[in-house]
């Protein structure tokens, strides 16, 4: 069954007969409430807002001007259509400017002023239909918004503030595995370009002579190894939409230079071209890195570091909001269990005790993963324990070891699980090193492909 949307409108004029003609005629489909006068129905307005406001410029208490500045200040959403007579259309023209929907001229054609009415309805339905999808969105794919800690608490304010800005640059802060992907794609998806693309380049992973064929594109016969045809960058498929700059600290200088120019200005040119292109697209970028510390150490440009921060998004870590543990958790339980088919509706209260004291040094992503590794292995309803992977090492298997007179680590009296052990820390470098296995394989002093051989043998392992 469809659910019929009811719009309200609020209707303000001092003229009674007036206003008693436009509540009969509007009454019978949308909820009217009628005002003789600007403070009243400012005063409603602010107390339940409704859809539409048809406002008289001429008002005994107040002008129409003012009382539209007034409610869109408080309300900058609120749709207003302005009634006005013959000899005040200029003032109509400039409570357009002020941000009214449209005006009516007196004497009122009910007529017109209904397909008014319905043009402006029309914008509203559109809107909150994308707010609709916007938060479905969110909802869905944010996982690092859920929770109600004051730390993400803040942050999910603000970006809802730096989302309405279109074209504005913003750098988003915070350590590796907090989500700052998905912090990124929050503003995009709750910005004016919601619809359209999202991209995203992470710019530790593309070699530094390709970086700028990778932003800007190129064309035929380049370089070589170039396509025939050239090829577009991602900041021209980005266009109308957001890019999105990962690991932006580790763009060399003469990428940084380039990117400074587009920033400036919007311009560039693909490689090996000479037409100038000019496209509008927001550019938000990210890094782990202490990018003043770099700056000193003239490894990043003190010039496109003010032009990528003009808005700065610091994102706690999670060990910053340990309320948020559990809630996340079992949204990544949810997840998991429709994805790989299994039936799992709760977490042990044992298992609840561990992932909230656990000191989460990869963050949201650990979080994740360990979750994942969970719903896995387990059986189910309950994720258990052992099903996060504290069983053993709480039950003294894995028991912190004694050292020599060398420093070295000596067997326990009740000896060891080394295979065991060694899933530990398989896992443990893994996690550490944010799924990185040529980092991880450092950390445990292996060659990358027999730590990799090491990954394969656990019964989890997703190549």
């Amino acid at each position: 069954m469809t659910t019929l949307i009811t719009y309200s409108i609020c209707i303000v004029d001092d003229d009674q007969d007036l206003r008693e003609l436009l509540t009969i005629a509007l009454e019978s489909k949308y909820q009217v409430r009628a005002f003789p006068a600007a403070r009243p129905a400012i005063e409603a307005v602010e107390k339940d807002p409704p859809d539409l406001v048809i406002l008289d410029i001429g008002l005994p208490d107040m002008s129409g001007i003012d009382a539209l500045r007034t409610m869109r200040e408080r309300h900058p959403d609120l749709m207003v259509i302005m009634v006005t007579a013959y000899t005040d259309v200029k003032l109509a023209i400039s409570a357009m400017k002020l941000g009214a929907s449209d005006y009516i001229l007196k004497p009122i054609n009910t007529e017109a002023l209904e397909v008014s009415i319905q043009n402006v309805l029309e914008r509203i339905r559109l809107r909150k239909e994308v707010q609709l999808l916007q938060e479905k969105y969110l909802k869905e794919n944010i996982p690092c918004f859920i929770g109600e800690s004051n730390a993400i608490q803040d942050v999910m304010q603000f970006v809802d503030k730096v989302a309405k800005a279109a074209d504005t640059p913003v750098l988003i802060l915070g350590e590796t595995g907090t989500g700052k992907e998905l912090i990124a794609s929050a503003i995009h998806y709750k910005s004016p370009n919601f619809n359209g693309p999202f991209v995203t380049l992470n710019c530790s992973a593309i070699p530094k002579d390709l970086i700028e064929s990778e932003l800007f594109g190129y064309e035929k016969g380049a370089f070589t190894g170039a396509h025939a045809s050239g090829k577009k960058g991602l900041v021209e498929v980005a266009a109308n939409g957001t890019l999105f700059l990962d690991e932006v600290g580790d763009l060399s200088l003469e990428a940084q230079a380039k990117l400074l120019r587009f920033l400036e200005d919007g311009e560039f040119y693909r490689v090996g071209g000479t037409r100038k292109f000019q496209i509008r697209t927001r550019v938000v970028s990210a890094t782990n890195k202490d990018l003043d510390a770099m700056i000193e150490k003239d490894l990043f440009r003190r010039d496109l570091y003010y032009r990528l921060a003009v808005i700065k998004v610091e994102v706690p870590s999670l060990n910053e909001r340990r309320d948020d543990i559990l809630p996340i958790a079992r949204h990544f339980l949810a997840e998991f269990s429709r994805k790989h088919g299994k039936v799992f509706d709760r977490i042990d209260p044992t298992a609840e005790a561990h992932l909230k004291s656990y000191q989460w040094k990869g963050n949201i992503r650990e979080l994740r993963n360990l979750i994942e590794r969970g719903v896995l292995i387990g059986i189910g309803p309950s994720l258990t324990l052992p099903d996060v992977g504290a069983g053993r090492r709480m039950e003294g298997v894995l028991p912190a070891p004694a050292l020599d007179s060398g420093g070295m680590p000596t067997l326990p009296e009740g000896g060891i699980d080394l295979e065991a052990l060694e899933d530990h820390y398989i896992r443990e470098a893994f996690n550490r090193a944010a799924g990185n296995e040529t980092k991880a394989a450092k950390l445990l002093g292996l060659s990358y492909y027999a730590f990799r051989y090491r990954r394969k043998k656990l019964k989890d392992f997703k190549a």
